[in-house]
């Protein structure tokens, strides 16, 4: 019960402390409200006591061993109770841990969030450990504990409920302004960022109580083992046929892996006739699809030759703008001299560019386009 009865130079006192076995509670309250007249109380050094009456903190006590008597302790004169010839005090003694209280354990999802590579969403899981220190008991034992016989869990709930919340909005936050890819995230890549934010997202939520998130110990996103999958899958496959394009390739990617998916849905899902069907018509979609990212890649294949647009000139392999030479009407490449005739090639029109093509005003050194110097 905390009320330890001893005899020193033939007298019978007692001693009030917390019991052994609620030495890793945050608070423990003591059991019975009425202490008497010069009991022995102790506090540990990593604990303070504090004392209530009517609802109302009438004071603490620090660590050590004291003496409760209300000659030497001023508050202790209100808590005395005048019925019982004052040898009693009436109060609701609280012991409140002050050391820093680790492996606080804490998890649930995190929801679903858009891998901003794929445009997939992803399912995203957390658990890890916290570590906390109560920084102002009173509010702790008023604000949040209230007046009442405690519970260490009762106690730490709240903390762990309110720890998954703000992860939950940091990690969807971070991950949508920042972009990172949840392959990275879920891998520890972005941990040190997430925990700063977290520790300064608790604190605005818990400073109130009296309470002080400290750090964070073990810290886990983990992805649902489908969608780590999946997303291995898709840019396994981008990376193997180098697709060209970056993010645009990686969501041209996620985009075929689903339509794909839909097909083999439905695949399976037809009845005989039916079946057959949507099959036909789930791999119509992924060959559509397919061909869609061949002309992505692979843009030069299968392609004709056209003619470039009105007021373009024609290019010389290299990309060099053909000149017209005025003596045997052949396009050729830009120079002193005729590349089929050999004549001078002084008249024969506008300069162009040897790097973009365009033309280049008489007298200009310099392309307008693309500021290369003009030969």
């Amino acid at each position: 019960m905390g009320i330890i009865s001893f005899v020193k130079g033939g007298v019978k006192e007692l001693a009030i402390a917390r019991p052994d076995e609620f030495k890793n509670h945050i608070v423990y309250k003591h059991p019975d409200p009425t202490v008497p007249m010069k009991a022995q109380l102790t506090v540990e050094a990593d604990e303070c006591a504090i004392f209530f009456r009517d609802g109302t903190h009438r004071g603490s006590f620090t660590p050590g061993r004291h003496t409760l008597d209300s000659s030497n302790i001023p508050f202790l004169g209100q808590l005395v109770d005048k019925f019982t010839g004052g040898n009693v005090f009436i109060a609701e003694v609280y012991f409140v841990t002050t050391r820093e209280i680790p492996n606080l354990k804490f998890g649930g999802p995190v929801g679903k969030l858009r891998d901003p590579q794929s445009q997939i969403p992803v399912g995203l899981m957390v658990n890890g450990t916290f570590s906390l220190r109560v920084i102002d008991p009173v509010k702790l034992v008023i604000g949040l504990v209230g007046l009442q016989a405690t519970d260490n869990e009762a106690s730490t709930r709240w903390f762990k409920e309110m720890m998954l919340k703000v992860i939950r909005d940091r990690v969807a936050e971070l991950c949508v302004k920042k972009k990172w890819p949840l392959l990275d995230v879920c891998s520890g890549a972005y941990t040190e960022e997430i925990e700063q934010e977290v520790i300064a997202g608790m604190r605005t939520h818990v400073e109130s109580y009296g309470i002080e998130v400290m750090r964070i110990g073990n810290f886990n996103l983990i992805m649902k083992e489908e969608d780590e999958k999946r997303l291995n899958k898709i840019f396994d496959n981008a990376a193997y046929m180098n697709m060209a394009g970056g993010l645009q390739g990686y969501q041209q990617m996620a985009a075929a892996s689903a339509m794909m998916d839909a097909g083999e849905g439905m695949k399976q899902g037809g009845g005989a006739g039916g079946g057959a069907m949507l099959a036909g018509a789930g791999l119509g979609v992924g060959f559509g699809m397919a061909n869609q990212f061949q002309g992505a890649m692979y843009p030069q294949q299968g392609m004709q030759p056209q003619a470039p647009p009105p007021g373009i000139p024609p290019t010389q392999p290299g990309g060099a703008a053909a000149v017209k030479c005025e003596k045997c009407q052949k396009m050729v490449a830009p120079g002193k001299f005729c590349a089929e005739c050999g004549a001078t090639m002084v008249a024969a029109g506008p300069k162009f560019c040897g790097g973009c093509g365009q033309p280049v005003p008489p007298g200009g050194k310099f392309c307008a386009g693309c500021g290369n110097k003009v030969a």
